[in-house]
């Protein structure tokens, strides 16, 4: 084959290359993202709109209709979520698959933004949109335990954990929960409000009319609930009590003479517990395209840092951490390619040592140009990419070890060492094209699913793909050049030790068994 051909005759380019291979697939190796899963970008949306006081009718009349309505215009729609509870909506419209994400998000923006000009309330609080990727996930989960430490201080070191992690540039979304927030809480006196005659629309519209510019929320009356919306600028609790309810022939009532106001701890919505112990937990997700091993080493001196500065009543638990899922897969991978060289020197023995080495220096080899392939295609280290791996690590060897077998097979037959080499990988080498094709049309099929679940599982039939490519540009190539360097001519026909004792057992097997077979 030409290409056998100029391999092993220009063998200072087919060294320089192959070096070239093994540098550039070491630094792809440790420099490639990686993650748990793939990375994948559906054509799906978060819309949050936040209307504080607003009931779940009028927010549905007012806000999530002409929302809706929009969105069912925009082309390849399929379907609209929508959650609806006090003051919040959260919107999830889902695209057909295939869709320019990028650019049916810039197109629900412009509509949102057109709305909010025209028929949308003004006052409301915030809208926001948000694309929906795998990387939402979380990678790191850290928990903050405690029996005895006020829920304040669990917050607040919460909260600094929280700044502390955000400044690393690699992580997003870094959230606390597991502690309820503290609100302002109004308890109305009704027996005072029964004394002064004053109604409590009178209340609740003198809230409603101060300069605020933070988020309502609800006055408890009884078994009642009572939504507030406000629009004004309140800074501590004493700014609420001190608010004007009612003044009328010089006489000013403030809300403090007919509730009592508070910072209180909110309703708890959720209890978060780590082995049966009260904890807040803290929580980071990861952008898109990076390595989390390196991620990782910028976030764990952060952590010990962290947790040198708690009080002795508080300790830092680390609940889960992604990047080491990630590497003992990565593990595996390197067992699994150390036993496959074992093999392989097992398995060639029959053929001499120099005949093993040159298998297993393919190995590697075509493992660096799968993976440099992989990267140049925008793939990721993923749990499905490195089971992609694993399966042809058992078929990449094949081809070596059929060309390495057939040259061998010519040097015994007593050809001179360039003969066998071009001749023998000649004669076996569109047998070899033709087996690697065969593998890579059976991968196709998955490589070509549609969907969500075709953009989830394709890093697995890429992995098999590119790596059974390499292994045969390998075979073609490298294999014959270094065939042509290290291989040497046999004396006799019969082989090495190993091999002639193999036939003979081999004949005499077949002499026992095929008369029974006959």
């Amino acid at each position: 084959m030409k290409i056998t051909n100029f391999a092993v005759k220009n063998y200072q380019f087919t060294l320089i290359i192959f070096l070239l291979v093994a540098v550039v697939g070491v630094l792809t190796l440790f420099t490639m993202p990686r993650s748990e899963d793939p990375t994948t970008h559906p054509p799906q949306y978060i819309i949050t709109v936040i209307y504080p006081g607003t009931s779940p009718k009028d927010m549905e009349e007012q806000v999530v209709k002409p929302i809706e309505n929009k969105i069912y215009g925009l082309e390849n729609i399929e379907k609209i979520l929508t959650t609806v509870e006090d003051g919040v909506a959260v919107i999830q419209p889902k695209f057909k698959y295939g869709v320019d994400v990028d650019n049916k998000y810039q197109e629900i923006s412009t509509e949102i933004n057109a709305l909010k000009n025209s028929e949308l309330p003004k006052d409301i609080y915030l809208i926001k949109t948000e694309k929906v990727s795998s990387s939402d996930v979380k990678i790191l989960q850290v928990a903050l335990v405690s029996d005895n430490a006020s829920g304040k201080l669990l917050r607040d070191k919460a909260d600094i954990l929280k700044t502390r992690l955000e400044k690393i540039t690699n992580l997003k979304d870094v959230k606390y929960f597991g502690m309820p927030e503290q609100e302002i809480r109004i308890d109305m006196q009704l027996d005072k409000l029964a004394q002064l005659k004053i109604p409590l629309n009178v209340v609740i519209g003198s809230l409603q009319s101060e300069a605020a510019d933070i988020p309502g929320g609800s006055i408890n009356l009884d078994s009642k609930i009572f939504n507030v919306k406000t629009s004004g600028k309140f800074k501590t609790v004493d700014d609420v009590a001190n608010t004007v309810i009612y003044n009328a022939n010089g006489k000013i009532i403030y809300l403090k003479d007919v509730a009592d106001v508070s910072y209180k701890d909110a309703i708890a919505d959720h209890i978060t517990r780590l082995n049966g112990h009260r904890c807040v937990l803290v929580t980071a997700g990861m952008k898109d395209n990076v390595n989390i091993a390196s991620v990782q080493k910028e976030f764990l001196p952060v952590l010990d840092e962290f947790s040198k500065s708690l009080p002795e009543n508080i300790r830092l638990v680390k609940n889960f951490d992604q990047a080491n899922m990630v590497s003992e897969r990565l593990g595996h991978l390197g067992f699994d390619f150390g036993l496959a060289i074992v093999l392989v020197i097992i398995t060639l023995l029959p053929l001499g040592f120099r005949a093993s080495l040159i298998v297993m220096i393919s190995i590697p080899l075509s493992l660096a140009l799968g993976l440099i392939a992989m990267n140049l295609l925008g793939y990721s280290l993923n749990q499905l990419s490195i089971v992609g791996l694993v399966v042809a690590l058992g078929l990449l060897v094949d081809d070596s070890i059929v060309v390495v077998e057939n040259i061998e097979r010519w040097l015994r037959e007593g050809h001179s060492r360039m003969d066998a080499i071009l001749k023998g990988t000649q004669q076996i080498g569109i047998a070899v094209v033709g087996c690697t094709a065969t593998l890579v049309i059976a991968f196709l099929p998955l490589a070509f699913l549609p969907d969500m679940a075709g953009e989830f599982i394709r890093s697995l039939p890429m992995a098999v793909m590119t790596s059974v490519l390499a292994s045969m540009i390998v075979a073609l190539t490298l294999v014959p050049f270094l065939g042509s360097r290290m291989l040497k001519t046999h004396t006799h026909g019969e082989g090495n030790f190993f091999l002639k004792h193999l036939q003979r057992f081999l004949t005499w097997s077949y002499a026992r068994v095929m008369p029974l077979a006959l």
